[in-house]
């Protein structure tokens, strides 16, 4: 059935908004009339009545905002209960709809049980959504389907979401006072630059006397930052976005990713956030039941770093030939020894998704553990850093009144 967003009033006169699915705006009025509330307006009818009409739902519309990866988890669980349960797929769905707080999550699901319900498999139905569901996500579930066990693969599916979920929110929480800490720094420092500094420094040019060279350094930085504020800003927004447009592709894009991936500190916190993907991610998809190249194709193109993508495609490739996944890692010089050896082991032994598994979580325990001891040594860096700027200031400010006092005693 169409899914229509509608506005109304409330027996008590209070103004209501929600999404229902209905026959036709005329039954979602006669459903809301039930639950007394008076339908006032049927947000995009004409356009639901046309998709409807041509047998078309509206795609743009329905994936359009930002759903996070938490709201897919949950929804992924919650369909896994209620497959669990004997539910049959489209009851299932229905009742889905009803459980999902986020409004466009819940389009995109009516549509998907919209779908179904004309005989579409569910995992054709989510690859309508790319948006919503990757590549990854729509292949687990179509190997669910073929293999009778979608059930427990919406569990894994699940699982697999909220575990890089929570690696990410580790990540960018640990990073997070850093950054807010070099935001209000340069704040206070430009204010500083540009209206306090320029007001003591006045008297000194007046006064026709030689300052020192810390005194002048301030002076020149404070009137270029006072006068063309807006060729700097301008500038370093250029700059940036040269910078990222070099990066986005082609040469730039590859000489990044190699850069990254041996900057001193980050590069190894990146190399294992990377490695850790690659390894959980490929331990979900083959204990899915999906096939081992079609997963190194997955692996392939959820890793954002080039240099480590082509050596997932050297792989593939051996594969295809008989050889093993490890030799490829073990001659790019790109994977740990641990990694190689631990996939080889996996391989003689028959337990590869175990392997991948035991490497991803001893990963994200190595990532967790260097992001709290690199943030603990930030901040000292930071306070001591902006620490010297001030006491340059201060220095700056304070020699030519020593200077002053000096001569004035002779």
């Amino acid at each position: 059935m169409p899914v229509f967003e509608y506005k109304g009033l409330s027996e008590a006169g209070k103004s209501v908004t929600g999404i229902r699915e209905a026959d036709s705006p005329k039954g979602l009025r006669a459903l809301l009339r039930k639950e007394g509330i008076f339908l006032s307006e049927v947000t995009g009818e004409k356009q639901k009545e046309e998709a409807a009409a041509k047998g078309e739902i509206d795609v743009k519309r329905l994936v359009g905002g930002r759903i996070s990866s938490d709201d897919i988890a949950v929804m992924t669980r919650q369909l896994a209960t209620l497959i669990g349960a004997g539910i049959p797929l489209v009851e299932a769905l229905t009742a889905l709809i009803e459980q999902v707080d986020h409004e466009r999550l819940k389009r995109v699901v009516s549509a998907v049980k919209q779908r179904v319900n004309e005989g579409s498999t569910l995992a054709d139905a989510m690859g309508q959504f790319p948006k919503v569901f990757n590549t990854l996500f729509v292949n687990m579930i179509r190997a669910g389907e073929h293999s009778g066990a979608l059930h427990v693969v919406l569990i894994r599916l699940a699982d697999f979401t909220e575990a890089q979920a929570r690696l990410r929110s580790k990540v960018w929480g640990t990073m997070a006072y850093p950054i807010i800490m070099v935001v209000i720094g340069t704040v206070i420092m430009g204010i500083l630059m540009t209206v306090v500094v320029p007001k003591v420094t006045a008297m000194f040019q007046d006064m026709k006397m030689v300052l020192p060279l810390p005194t002048r350094i301030l002076i020149f930085v404070s009137n270029t930052a006072r006068d063309y504020w807006y060729l700097l800003l301008a500038g370093m927004v250029l700059s940036i976005w040269g910078f990222l447009a070099y990066i986005r592709k082609g040469k730039g894009r590859a000489w990044w990713d190699r850069t990254t991936l041996r900057m001193p500190v980050f590069g190894k916190i990146i190399r294992m956030l990377a490695i850790a993907r690659f390894s959980r991610t490929l331990s979900t998809l083959l204990k899915s039941g999906v096939p081992l190249l079609t997963s190194m194709d997955i692996v392939k193109a959820i890793l954002t770093n080039t240099v480590l993508s082509g050596v997932i495609e050297q792989s593939r490739e051996a594969i295809k030939e008989g050889q093993s996944i490890a030799a490829p890692l073990r001659r790019s010089g790109e994977f740990p020894p641990m990694v190689y050896h631990m996939v080889a082991i996996g391989e003689r032994s028959g337990q590869l998704e175990e392997m991948l598994l035991n490497v991803a979580n001893a990963y994200d325990a190595q990532v967790e553990t260097r992001m709290t001891a690199l943030t603990s040594l930030l901040e000292p860096v930071m306070i001591v850093a902006m620490g010297g700027v001030v006491a340059f200031i201060v220095m700056s400010i304070l020699l030519p009144i020593l200077q002053m006092n000096t001569m004035s005693a002779h």
